[in-house]
């Protein structure tokens, strides 16, 4: 019967477990469907805030214009916009949601470590994505744009007219390739924390990582060489702050294993 009840006794932790999780993604989800009602509301704000960059690149040109070719093909970008932005307002929510469903079963000096990078990753990403959009739109979409030419007997003017899903699609795969590539110290030096990856063997491999740099930013961004080199620097960057990081968490660990050493 022991067993049994050791059985018995065992499914009402688990059972507590389930509820906590399902409440966690409800006020998660709750979160994000208020956030995304808010974000749709202002979605053609949005979408124009997204656009300024071309319509910088494009200065005071008359009659220039952005199209759709699908009679749903407007509703849905602003869908997507309200969805992707929503996703960037409520990631607050949803990450303190993630973190009070974890943190129980942490030791605190375990929290102490996973908090910071709570905070981190969500600075690095916006930082990613100001930066593709202050300095490599711009860049980019002048880049592109002196690909037009005028009109002349016998041949016909090239002119850009983007779509409105096309121009979408552009811009958030870079503003995502760029916060997803600046999350890159946020990796490196938790694979340092749990000892799969150390300040050394980081800088070993900078050569590798340096070629590896390179692929990543051509397979993310457009196929422009002021795209490429400007996601591949700031990678390259964050790599060396991530070897500095790593070192620190191994300076840490070893001050905290002498300091128990000491103890026993």
């Amino acid at each position: 019967m022991t067993g049994i009840d050791d059985i018995e006794a065992s499914k009402a932790p688990l059972l507590d477990h389930i509820i906590e999780l399902r409440n966690r993604l409800m006020y998660s989800v709750a979160a994000l469907a208020v956030a995304f009602i808010g974000c749709y509301l202002v979605a053609e704000h949005i979408y124009a805030f997204l656009m300024q960059p071309l319509v910088i690149a494009l200065g005071d040109q008359e009659g220039r214009r952005m199209i759709f070719t699908a009679l749903h093909e407007a509703f849905f970008t602003y869908i997507k916009v309200a969805f992707w932005a929503a996703c960037f307002v409520s990631f607050p929510v949803i990450a303190s949601q993630i973190y009070m469903f974890v943190a129980p079963g942490l030791y605190k000096n375990e929290k102490r470590a996973f908090l910071p990078f709570l905070v981190v990753t969500p600075v690095l990403f916006f930082a990613g994505g100001a930066m593709v959009y202050y300095l490599i739109m711009p860049l980019a979409w002048q880049f592109f744009l002196g690909f037009e030419t005028p009109g002349s007997e016998g041949s016909l003017a090239i002119v850009l007219e983007p779509k409105v899903n096309e121009y979408l699609s552009l811009v958030m795969k870079l503003i995502f390739a760029f916060g997803l590539c600046f999350q890159l110290p946020v990796l490196l030096t938790l694979l340092a924390r749990v000892g799969i990856a150390s300040s050394e063997g980081l800088r070993k491999k900078r050569k590798y990582a340096v070629v590896m740099v390179f692929i990543v930013a051509a397979v993310l961004t457009p196929p422009d060489p002021i795209s490429q080199i400007s996601l591949a620097v700031p990678i390259l960057v964050l790599y060396e702050v991530s070897i500095f990081c790593a070192k620190m968490v191994e300076k840490k660990r070893a001050e905290r294993e002498a300091a128990e050493d000491a103890a026993e």
